[in-house]
C-alpha cells in the first residue's frame, strides 16, 4: 500500500510518499509545494493543482493529513484551515480515501511522545524510513503524517470492524477510541 502524507500550509505544503509491505516501511519520495506571494485565491491553486501532481506522480492508495491545531492568532488558523483545505479537495478529488491525525498523534507515532520538537521528528523519520540524510521540515513532517497512518490504519480498521458488536453494548468508536 502507498500512502501520501500531507503537512499543510499556505506558504509551504509538506508531502511525503511511503510504502507499507507488511511491517516494512519503504520510502518513496518527499518534498514541498511552495506557494508565491500572492493573493490567497492564487495560493490555494497551487495547493490544489500541485497536490493534484503528486497524486499523479505516485498513485498513492491512500492519503493522509494532519488536523489544523487552534492557533494563537485565529486569522493563522483560518489560513491554515483553507490550505488544508485545497489539499483535502485534491486528494477526494482523486477518490482517495483520507485520514486525518493531529500533530500530538503523529508525534506519538513517530518519536513516542506527542512533545517531541521538530528535530526529534526528523530524526526519527530518518531513521524509520532508513533514509540517507535529514528531510526538511515540512517533508518530515509528511513523512510523519504517513508513517502515524500506516501504524494507526490497521488498528482503526478493527476497531471499526468491532463497532457494530460494540453498539449493542452501548460502546461506540469515535477517532480510534472506544466511548462508553
Amino acid at each position: 500500500m502507498k500512502i501520501l502524507g500531507i503537512d499543510p500550509g499556505l506558504r509551504t505544503t509538506g508531502f511525503g510518499v511511503i510504502h507499507k509491505q507488511g511491517t516494512k516501511l519503504t520510502y518513496i519520495a518527499s518534498g514541498t509545494i511552495r506557494t508565491p506571494d500572492a493573493d490567497l485565491p492564487q495560493r490555494l491553486k497551487v495547493i490544489l493543482t500541485s497536490v493534484g501532481e503528486v497524486i499523479k506522480a505516485y498513485a498513492p492508495d491512500c492519503a493522509a493529513i494532519e488536523k489544523v491545531f487552534v492557533n494563537v492568532n485565529p486569522q493563522s488558523t483560518l489560513l491554515l484551515g483553507q490550505a488544508r483545505g485545497a489539499a483535502i479537495c485534491a486528494l477526494v478529488n482523486a477518490d482517495l480515501p483520507v485520514a486525518e491525525y493531529t500533530a500530538l498523534q503523529v508525534k506519538q507515532a513517530v518519536a513516542g511522545h506527542g512533545k517531541a520538537q521538530k528535530q526529534q521528528v526528523q530524526d526519527m523519520v530518518q531513521r524509520l524510513l532508513a533514509l540517507p540524510g535529514l528531510p526538511g521540515t515540512d517533508a518530515a513532517d509528511a513523512l510523519g503524517v504517513a508513517i502515524c497512518h500506516a501504524h494507526s490504519g490497521e488498528a482503526l480498521s478493527a476497531l471499526g470492524a468491532l463497532a457494530p458488536g460494540l453498539a449493542k453494548k452501548g460502546l461506540r468508536v469515535r477517532g480510534g477510541r472506544l466511548i462508553g
